[in-house]
Parts: structure tokens; C-alpha cells; sequence
């Protein structure tokens, strides 16, 4: 399926989940409308119900805001409608097979006589899977966590997440060397976003609660950032500390909403 298709299939989603959540926040929100009159150097506003009019001060403050805050949700959800409208269209009206599709969906003697003019996923991924790397060394006394594809990481943390990237098929590189502006680093996992064919980097903070562990990553993670690498969309973050462990729904979430 395509990127686009899945894109607005997640638009839709995200439209309808907040005009709902709007609609339910002017449930309980008063009746009428604000009016803003400036005349010379003063505003007066007044609420509007129906024929009535009159004039709010500033003892009114949270009428004020209460009709304040119902006239931008209204804005919103005429403004999702419309949008929601177009979404719902063009999804319906969006072809069932794209360009990067049609390969795979040839007979193997089609496939056999042709190339195609864009690799498929399943060629992309395994190219970018076996582009062989050095990963940073472990060093000895370092326990011995071993994941299901059978490679060696820091950590049961570590070995958690990469065995639940596994399960779900997600394709991921363990340390693969990474230049940030002028360092060279390790990333704990990069990750194959495979629906848009790009990279994403997940690092996880095991430590949270040292300090010392925290005066090593912070300025690592600030290297991410101040070169491009946004928290939430190329760069993803996981926690744990001494009296909070992993949450593997956590990883999870990741997976299904932004590794895919």
C-alpha cells in the first residue's frame, strides 16, 4: 500500500479522533458567542445568545474564557469537517494499485523477464539489511545478552527491544556508526522505516536516574538535535530508571505507530 494512502489514512484517523474529543469538550461549555467591539482606545465584548446582547467585564473572566475556548473548538470542527470531507474522498477515490506495487503484483514468469524500475520493499529492505558495518565494540566484563537473530547487546533492555523490532519484523541495524555534524556515533537501534524508506533512530536511556549516565547522553541527545534529527520523527526515545523498568507497551507502540 502506499505511503501516501497510509499517510491519509492516519490524517483521517487523527481528524476524527480530535473533532470527537472537541465535541466533547463544548458539551458542558455556555451558550452564545463573543463579541469584540473597539471603539476609540477600548475594547468591549459582549456575548451574543440568540437576540440577547450583553456587555461582559472583567469579573466575567471565566465566561470570558469558557466562550473564548468554545469558538475556537467550533473553528476546529468545521475546519476538520472540511478537511475530513476532501480526506475521505481522495482516499475512496485513491487507485488500489501504485507504481511500486505493480511489480509484485506480477506472475513469477513476468517477474522473471522483468526489472523493475524502482527496487520493491522487500528488495529495498534486504539491501539495506545486508550493507554490511562495524558496530562499536563491547568491551570485557560487559554481560552477555544475546537477541533472537543471535547478535550480542549491552543490556536486557537492549536485547528486549531488539527482540520485539524482530518479532515484528522490523527491519534494525545495533549500533550501526552514525555521523552526527562532525562526531561519529553509535545509535542503540537504526531503524528501517520501511513505508517511507528511511532511516529512524531509537536510543535507550537505561539510567535515567544517574546523574553521570545523564552527564554522557545529554549532550549526545543535544547533538541529535541541534543537527536536524527531530524527536519525533527521526529520533525516538526510550526510558527506564531504577525503579521504573522498561515498558515493553511502550516499545510496542513505537513499532505499530512509527517503525512501520
Amino acid at each position: 500500500m502506499s505511503y501516501f494512502l497510509n499517510a491519509i489514512k492516519a490524517r483521517i484517523k487523527r481528524l476524527s479522533d480530535m473533532t470527537e474529543n472537541a465535541k466533547d469538550k463544548t458539551k458542558d461549555l455556555p451558550e452564545g458567542r463573543l463579541e469584540f467591539k473597539h471603539i476609540r482606545d477600548k475594547v468591549y465584548i459582549y456575548q451574543i445568545n440568540g437576540d440577547t446582547k450583553k456587555i461582559l467585564f472583567a469579573k466575567d473572566k471565566n465566561l470570558l474564557k469558557d466562550l473564548a475556548q468554545k469558538s475556537y473548538l467550533e473553528q476546529i470542527i468545521r475546519a476538520n469537517k472540511k478537511e475530513l470531507s476532501l480526506l475521505k474522498k481522495l482516499e475512496k477515490s485513491y487507485p488500489k494499485l501504485v507504481a511500486e506495487d505493480i511489480y509484485d503484483s506480477l506472475s513469477q514468469e513476468r517477474k522473471n523477464l522483468v526489472k523493475p524500475i524502482t527496487p520493491t520493499d522487500e528488495q529495498f529492505r534486504n539491501a539495506w539489511q545486508d550493507k554490511p558495518y562495524k558496530p562499536k565494540a563491547i568491551g570485557e566484563g560487559v554481560p552477555v545478552y544475546e537477541t533472537l537473530r543471535g547478535e550480542r547487546v549491552r543490556s536486557k533492555s537492549e536485547q528486549i527491544i531488539a527482540d520485539h523490532l524482530y518479532a515484528n519484523k522490523i527491519p534494525y541495524k545495533y549500533e550501526c556508526p552514525l555521523k552526527v555534524g562532525k562526531k561519529v556515533i553509535h545509535p542503540d537501534f537504526t531503524i528501517l522505516k520501511l513505508s517511507e524508506r528511511k532511516e529512524v533512530y531509537l536510543e535507550h536511556l537505561g539510567k535515567s536516574d544517574d546523574e553521570e549516565y545523564q552527564d554522557d547522553n545529554v549532550p549526545r541527545i543535544n547533538d541529535y538535535i541541534m543537527n536536524g534529527f527531530k524527536l519525533g520523527d527521526r529520533l525516538f526515545l526510550s526510558f527506564e530508571s531504577s525503579k521504573t523498568p522498561l515498558d515493553v507497551r511502550v516499545i510496542d507502540k513505537m513499532i505499530n505507530e512509527q517503525f512501520r
